[in-house]
């Protein structure tokens, strides 16, 4: 092995699950062009509210304060308290941003610390320190006088709201622009969007046992990395391949609202199909599944989302007895496939676009039908 495939193993079996997300391949980058959208599509309304009414909605959970993606409320009070000086003493605020979801709920994109802030104060949770302002310092809300207790909960705060009906892509490039915190991946974005039965499922499989071994648990859980691989196999296995138009980040929301909208026996169906892809593919190739590699490759190589795609659903198709029966067969059938340069090619090398996910899905799909001898039909 050289050097540089010891690194590579290093990489890709060390992480834990818990590395920076750059370890996979076959993704293609976000895109950083606004030129798509025409001017007119960027539905962004601006309304007012004072604290009183957020924090009224907030408790009514007409916003959404506590996605998954959200990290735990991570201000010190010294900031905190800050924050509610600046309010009594008439600051202005930077303003906020929402997301409108499907059923009219307000996701909080850029603000949820401010936010928190406010209704931990009014709430009594939050003891200010003020030191240097004795007549605040150590002070709930309840101990301050009628006069300012009123113009904290009449402070006007701005919002800026992303309609619902704006582009996915739109949408999230959006969200990525705005955010003022740790950069959000796009798949916490999701999360945060689509919270339903939809991210509960994702989230329930990317922590099951044969995820974690089929994935060699090297998929990063804190970007939701893992959850993204999850909602690709949705997607391809619900939506087939003849939906997808060539936007990944359309198709992959697209797949979480009909998983929204499903009951619980086709979810457990879903799921079902998902185990059965992944078993079978471990069954195959072990500790190299879903990962380019040769019959003979010792070291492991990073998985691959687009070889993903293909295999985990490909291989759903099928019980494990008739992949037991036709192993070797489906072995040899996979390495000729990854050493087809067409194949490699879409699923190495822009691979979001239309024709490359079409291409690599036929050809995935008659290898395995030539494999497997049609055993579905």
């Amino acid at each position: 092995m050289t050097e540089t495939q010891k690194n590579d193993t290093l990489k890709s079996e060390n992480h834990g699950g818990l590395g920076n997300g750059d370890d996979v391949e076959g993704l293609d980058p976000a895109s950083g062009s606004w030129g798509d959208y025409p001017l007119d599509d960027l539905l962004i309304r601006q309304e007012n509210r004072t604290i009183h009414d957020v924090i009224r909605r907030i408790d009514q959970s007409n916003y959404i304060m506590d996605p998954d993606f959200q990290r735990d409320f991570i201000w010190p009070e010294d900031k905190q308290s800050k924050l509610i000086e600046s309010v009594i003493m008439r600051i202005p605020l930077p303003v906020f941003y929402m997301a409108e979801d499907d059923e009219g709920r307000m996701v909080v994109v850029d603000g949820l610390q401010r936010l928190s802030t406010f209704r931990r104060f009014v709430k009594d949770e939050l003891r200010l320190k003020l030191p240097d302002r004795r007549e605040l310092d150590y002070h709930r809300f309840s101990d301050l006088s009628s006069k300012i207790q009123n113009r904290v909960e009449d402070c006007n705060l701005i919002f800026y709201i992303i309609d619902s009906k704006v582009p996915e892509r739109a949408r999230l490039d959006i969200f990525e622009r705005v955010n003022g915190g740790v950069p959000l991946t796009r798949q916490q974005m999701r999360n945060c969007l689509f919270m339903g039965e939809a991210t509960r499922f994702l989230k329930c499989e990317s922590q099951s046992e044969i995820f974690l071994k089929a994935t060699g648990n090297s998929l990063n859980r804190r970007t939701m990395r893992d959850r993204e691989f999850v909602n690709r196999f949705c997607a391809f296995q619900l939506l087939g391949i003849d939906e997808y138009r060539g936007d990944m980040d359309d198709f992959l929301a697209s797949s979480l609202r009909r998983m929204n909208g499903m009951g619980p026996e086709d979810l457990l169906e879903l799921s079902a199909d998902f185990r059965r892809g992944l078993g079978n593919n471990f069954l195959l190739f072990g500790r190299h599944a879903f990962r380019k590699h040769s019959a003979f490759q010792e070291w492991r190589s990073v998985l691959n989302a687009s070889f993903w795609d293909v295999m985990s659903t490909g291989l759903s198709r099928y019980e494990e007895p008739c992949v037991k029966a036709c192993a070797e067969n489906i072995r040899q059938s996979v390495y000729r496939l990854l050493a087809d340069e067409e194949f490699n090619t879409a699923i190495t090398y822009g691979p979001n676009g239309a024709k490359k996910v079409r291409t690599r899905f036929d050809m995935a799909r008659q290898a395995l039908r030539e494999a497997l001898d049609d055993l579905t039909d």
